[in-house]
């Protein structure tokens, strides 16, 4: 009778064991799905940014990693840098202000064709034959395998005279190189080498 007793008394101890490593397991599982629930958590808070918009109600805004959007950015660096040079109005005060927003996006390399074209009454011409020149960009090729990036752009002029319509082919290539932001810069990059290697008529049409 005593022996079946101890019996009895060592089977519920492992019993009693046994749930307590159960309940401890439990315990330890929950936690660890805790922490891990409240790491993502953190994590998809970080990822958003409220926006106060004009001071009456916060807007969300969702962030991302900086080096996703940098090819994008180049491409519009590039093309905002072309849109100011390129498309000029017969207007004196128009044309510098176009141009000096654009020399603000490139170095020494656009002043000097800038400076190529004024010696050469480029701008006088235009202001004089009330020229309007737009441009259109159809592509932008960025190699993003090598710093500084390769920047190749193929465009299309467009010459407004008063009776003609002339249409050029322009190609351009430069490099562009990391800078930093600011108004006049808000991509953060700045142009350089930039060189003209075609810009030819193509068709020329009455009005």
């Amino acid at each position: 009778m005593e022996f079946k007793s101890l019996k009895n008394i060592e089977s519920s101890f492992q019993q009693i064991r046994r749930y307590a490593l159960i309940f401890l397991g439990a315990c330890l599982l929950l936690t660890v799905v805790t922490v891990w629930s409240a790491f993502s958590f953190a994590e998809r808070q970080r990822q958003k940014i409220y926006v106060l918009d004009q001071g009456r109600s916060l807007m969300l805004a969702l962030s991302q990693d900086l080096q996703q959007n940098r090819p994008v950015e180049a491409r519009e660096h590039v093309r905002r840098f072309h849109q100011l040079f390129f498309s000029l109005s017969p207007d004196k005060s128009a044309i510098e202000g176009n141009i000096t927003r654009a020399l603000l996006l490139a170095d020494k390399s656009a002043m000097s064709y800038y400076r190529d074209l004024m010696e050469k009454g480029y701008f006088n011409r235009l202001i004089a034959g009330n020229i309007i020149q737009t441009v259109e960009i159809d592509s932008i090729r960025c190699d993003f395998a090598a710093y500084p990036y390769q920047v190749r752009t193929y465009a299309r002029q467009r010459i407004l005279r008063e009776s003609t319509v002339t249409e050029r082919s322009l190609v351009t290539t430069c490099q562009i190189v990391n800078a930093t932001r600011s108004d006049n810069n808000p991509q953060g990059f700045m142009i350089e080498r930039f060189n003209i290697i075609e810009n030819k008529d193509l068709t020329t049409y009455e009005r």
